[in-house]
């Protein structure tokens, strides 16, 4: 048994043995595809992260060429438009916030924005909480319906909308803007927070519920603060849809002093087009851009949290 035992361990160890080149043989065999899928996985890499630089460059260099042209004058946008302005032309600026009437236009979009995304996030929540945690008759008709909603074109539903808000005297009013909006984000948005309040842990609510808590307090005091992150996510996804909407202010929203941002930059570009005043134009196009960029840069991590969260239980 030692003898045997000692032959073994000598052919395994002894290179020079005649057994010996096999299991040399074996390990750079192993070897060969282990580096050639690392030699592979470092070309995707490259490619990947190349295509992504210039998707980057695709995206960032228009948007600071229009910043760097809101504070040029009208000649130097036509003679020098890929130079540095000579100075600052913070003019343009306040033409455009006080002659184009883009104060109007950003007092009415914070108002219209600001009660629709409230609305849609306490309406959203509220469906989405019921539908996810509650097996009753007709849930699942019911987040069909929801689903169903997305897939809807509104420009099909614009003309019965426009005399659904005419009848009820809701036609050229913010507030009546307002539920538009709120009914056009639900559908989104319950379908979003559904997901997400599924993968909330029961054992809070039932703890909440052993306490005494209603299904009202157990809802706002203690599941709702559960789905910040949902709620954050949706919530930049709502907001960007209804601070960009153009369709349906403008069928339903026309009376010139309680027009939208969106609407006033299409008036702005008409009017300044024919003026010849583009640095005005553009000074305008940058304030429309500002909220949006700003909300994106400060809520980046919520949005992206939000979105994986729903991933890991």
């Amino acid at each position: 048994m030692k003898t045997t035992d000692t032959a073994t361990t000598g052919v395994e160890d002894n290179p020079g043995s005649p057994a010996g080149p096999g299991p040399t043989l074996g390990k750079t065999t192993d070897t060969a595809p282990a580096k050639r899928s690392r030699g592979d996985g470092a070309v995707l890499n490259v490619f990947s992260h190349g295509m992504l630089i210039v998707w980057a460059i695709m995206v960032v260099m228009p948007l600071l060429w229009a910043v760097m042209t809101s504070f040029k004058t009208d000649r130097a946008i036509f003679t020098s438009p890929w130079s540095l302005p000579d100075k600052l032309h913070f003019e343009n600026w306040s033409r455009a916030w006080t002659e184009a009437h883009m104060s109007d236009y950003f007092l009415n979009t914070i108002l219209v924005v600001g009660g629709s995304l409230l609305g849609t996030l306490l309406f959203g929540s509220m469906a989405a909480y019921v539908l996810a945690r509650f097996d009753f008759p007709g849930n699942r008709f019911i987040y069909f319906l929801f689903i169903g909603g997305m897939s809807f074109p509104i420009i099909l539903a614009l003309v019965p909308l426009f005399y659904v808000m005419q009848n009820i005297a809701l036609l050229n009013t913010l507030h009546g803007l307002i539920l538009v909006y709120i009914a056009y984000s639900l559908p989104f948005t319950v379908f979003f927070l559904t997901a997400f309040f599924r993968t909330l842990p029961t054992s809070v609510a039932e703890a909440a519920f052993v306490d005494g808590a209603s299904h009202t307090r157990t809802f706002f005091q203690v599941m709702l603060p559960m789905a910040k992150p949902g709620l954050i996510s949706v919530g930049i996804f709502n907001f960007l849809g209804q601070w960009n909407q153009y369709l349906l202010p403008t069928v339903l929203n026309t009376e010139p002093e309680k027009k939208v941002l969106s609407q006033g930059l299409v008036q702005l570009a008409v009017s300044q087009g024919y003026k010849g005043d583009w640095s005005g134009l553009f000074a305008g196009l940058v304030m429309a851009m500002l909220p949006v960029l700003a909300a994106y840069i400060v809520f980046q991590r919520q949005v992206v949290a939000g979105l994986t969260a729903g991933a890991v239980k």
